[in-house]
């Protein structure tokens, strides 16, 4: 065989392995301390925005986002000034990254739906940058109303299951809008936030292909998708950007993101 192509064989391998390696999908995070709020109990809640590797429990830089409000029966609320700048970091990682915290006080009853456009992220092993549009929604006093409204961001997941008061193995069923009309199949990676306080233990995955689980969406832009475990899980819809941003000078490609976040609860 010929030495160079055995040699170019082997950098090929390498840089095989070593892509499957780092390209981890990555998922941006509102956490809430809760989803559901009562009368009875408190009611401000804490907000966590993070950009992480949920499964594996890694973070990555959050610089401050572009935007972070919420809606609230048909009205929108600028949160971006009460972000307060955070630093982490995930399991077995020694440097420590950037996230960020907010506290809301839950005055009225309705759905309140947190959401967030970050700043763009450089992602070198991909080569492209990332922006992950993210939403969670919190019920407040028992009206289930507005859950399913769109907030207009470039990209969004609509729910069509109610996103909280969700049982494990419950089947979550979305739509993913891509500049307000139905993504047809669009690609959806699932995983679950391994630190979930629901979970007892970490999920150790037997390999890679558990880590993030894949669904496509139908002609409409509809997926679903059954949640095995008590916690938090994410939903991330992938489409490329029909605009790019610079790099060192160079166009890049833009991967964006519809992510939406609910949390399932083991029936006792």
């Amino acid at each position: 065989m010929n030495v160079k192509c055995l040699f170019g064989g082997a950098l090929f391998l390498v840089g095989m392995i070593a892509a499957s390696t780092v390209c981890k999908a990555h998922f941006g995070l509102i956490l809430p301390s809760k989803e559901i709020i009562t009368q009875s109990g408190n009611k401000t809640i804490t907000l966590e925005a993070k950009f992480i590797h949920p499964l594996e429990g890694h973070y990555m830089e959050l610089t401050r986002p572009k935007r972070f409000g919420v809606l609230h029966r048909g009205k929108q609320m600028d949160l971006l000034q009460g972000l307060q700048e955070t630093k982490g970091k995930g399991r077995d990682q020694l440097e420590e990254f950037t996230f960020w915290k907010a506290h809301y006080l839950v005055k009225r009853p309705g759905d309140y739906i947190f959401f967030l456009e970050p700043s763009p992220y450089w992602e070198p092993a991909e080569d492209s940058f990332i922006v992950h549009y993210t939403k969670v929604c919190v019920n407040a006093f028992g009206l289930e109303d507005g859950w399913d409204q769109p907030v207009g961001l470039q990209t969004e997941i609509i729910p069509m299951t109610r996103p909280y008061g969700l049982w494990t193995h419950n089947l979550f069923t979305g739509q993913v809008l891509l500049n307000g009309k139905p993504s047809a199949f669009a690609e959806i990676e699932v995983e679950y936030l391994n630190d979930s306080i629901d979970n007892p233990a970490m999920v150790v995955p037997p390999s890679d292909p558990f880590i993030t689980q894949v669904v496509k969406a139908d002609s409409n832009g509809i997926f679903s998708y059954a949640m095995p475990r008590a916690g938090w899980w994410g939903f991330a819809a992938l489409n490329k950007a029909n605009w790019t941003l610079k790099h060192e000078g160079v166009e890049k490609d833009v991967e964006i993101g519809a992510v939406y976040w609910v949390r399932t609860t083991d029936m006792q």
